[in-house]
């Protein structure tokens, strides 16, 4: 745990005891929405879903049958993995595994407070940012308290809001792509969040500051602004993150799984009031704690921090292969979604997605999933130069088939790695 939590004494909670609800409270979150999806893909089969990686619906061991010369640029990971500052941290501290050592934890959150400017308490590290994105949002949903979100936008929310029982309002998204602020807020007069994904999942695209500083100012008490940064390092625009440090009623997600290459890791942080992050506590009991964050992953996120070259050097090697495909991708002709600011695009294969999807796997190239919202387009992560030139190549063949042709191409024994239930 971070080392506001792991320390807190906040409103008379000791630290044994918030520990020890707030692992309850994580379980309950990473479980429960696995189980709603489980009962929603029995129900309406999607060949272009994934499983959660590691976990339920595993795409591992033996239900990823990929062949090992797969290329993989479907999960919104970072092929260029953890870096080396931080590998150097990983094994440095490894020696160390024997102890339970949460005071890695704690300086990992010592620096994260520091670079951000936030005070003790108004943070809290977990294995990655998913089990927190799912505490943040249904410790404010319920029966009364509706989700308004953008569509299409990441699924996590509207899967929180199923499990907690709460009203659904997606918003569709402005003819830029952002999230339509004014249009969320007129959604419905009492909503218990508005989820907000920033750069937007699947689409790339940004928010801008502005239109979520308006919707603080303008939402209604009570309600609070959840805002999905797990890519906000590739972009150019400007977060809201200060928006924590004045008090609003605001939550904010990052990761390490991205532009760290973390994803394996698994560190995140959850940033907000004290008495945002105590709600979480309010989630349902569990089975067990997936609270604590190995000293290995809060060493390693902890030298990234403090890596000043990590981010700027990943986001130009990023910047420049998404760059070159989607310059190669309009050339040819297709239609992409401008304006990407994330290692992700979208394009549109005037066929269902899924078709396509398969048809790309016969090639030995793993793209991203569709969106019901938009369900010709599909959406590819920005791998290596090398797996970018491979999916340039796999695309225009599978573009050139008929539609008929890619109709008869779905392989179900084939799990498509999926960044679902992320952290």
């Amino acid at each position: 745990m971070s080392n506001d939590l792991t320390n807190c004494s906040v409103n008379g909670v000791s630290r044994r005891s918030f520990l020890r609800t707030l692992g309850a409270a994580s379980a309950a979150a990473a479980a429960l929405p696995a189980t709603g999806a489980f009962a929603q893909q029995k129900a309406n089969p999607a060949p272009s879903m994934g499983g959660r990686r590691g976990g339920f619906g595993s795409d591992m061991g033996e239900m990823r049958v990929l062949n090992p010369d797969t290329v993989i640029i479907s999960s919104n990971e970072n092929p260029l993995g953890p870096a080396t500052s931080s590998l150097d941290a990983l094994i440095k501290t490894a020696s160390m595994g024997g102890r339970y050592h949460q005071e890695e934890a704690a300086k990992t959150t010592a620096v994260y407070n520091d670079l951000f400017g936030l005070k003790r308490g108004y943070t809290a590290l977990g294995p990655g940012s998913g089990g927190l994105l799912d505490l943040a949002l249904m410790s404010n949903l319920g029966p009364d308290k509706p989700l308004v979100y953008g569509d299409p936008s990441y699924e996590q929310g509207p899967r929180a809001a199923d499990t907690m029982g709460a009203p659904k309002f997606p918003v569709k998204l402005t003819p830029t792509y952002a999230h339509d602020v004014k249009a969320m807020l007129a959604a419905h007069p009492s909503p218990g969040a508005y989820y907000i994904v920033n750069p937007n999942n699947p689409t790339g695209t940004m928010t801008p500051r502005a239109d979520i500083l308006w919707l603080l100012k303008n939402k209604p008490k009570g309600s609070v602004v959840i805002v999905d940064e797990a890519y906000f390092h590739f972009s150019n625009d400007e977060s809201v993150l200060d928006q924590v440090a004045a008090d609003q009623d605001i939550i904010v997600l990052r990761t390490f799984s991205k532009i760290y290459g973390m994803a394996g890791l698994r560190a995140g942080f959850a940033a907000g009031r004290p008495d945002l992050l105590r709600k979480f506590t309010t989630v349902a009991p569990p089975a067990r704690s997936l609270a604590s964050i190995s000293i290995t992953s809060a060493a390693a996120a902890r030298a990234g921090m403090l890596d000043k070259d990590l981010i700027p050097t990943r986001k130009k090697i990023n910047a420049d292969n998404r760059a070159e495909s989607l310059e190669f991708l309009t050339k040819k002709g297709y239609t992409i979604i401008p304006g990407s600011q994330a290692n992700f695009f979208m394009v549109d294969v005037k066929r269902p997605g899924h078709e396509f999807q398969q048809a790309m796997l016969k090639e030995n190239v793993a793209i991203g999933r569709t969106w019901s919202a938009m369900p010709t387009y599909v959406r590819v992560t920005v791998g290596t130069k090398e797996e970018m030139a491979k999916f340039q190549t796999a695309f225009v063949k599978c573009m050139d088939m008929p539609t008929s042709t890619t109709a008869e191409l779905y392989i179900p024994e084939h799990h498509i790695p999926t960044e679902l239930y992320r952290g």
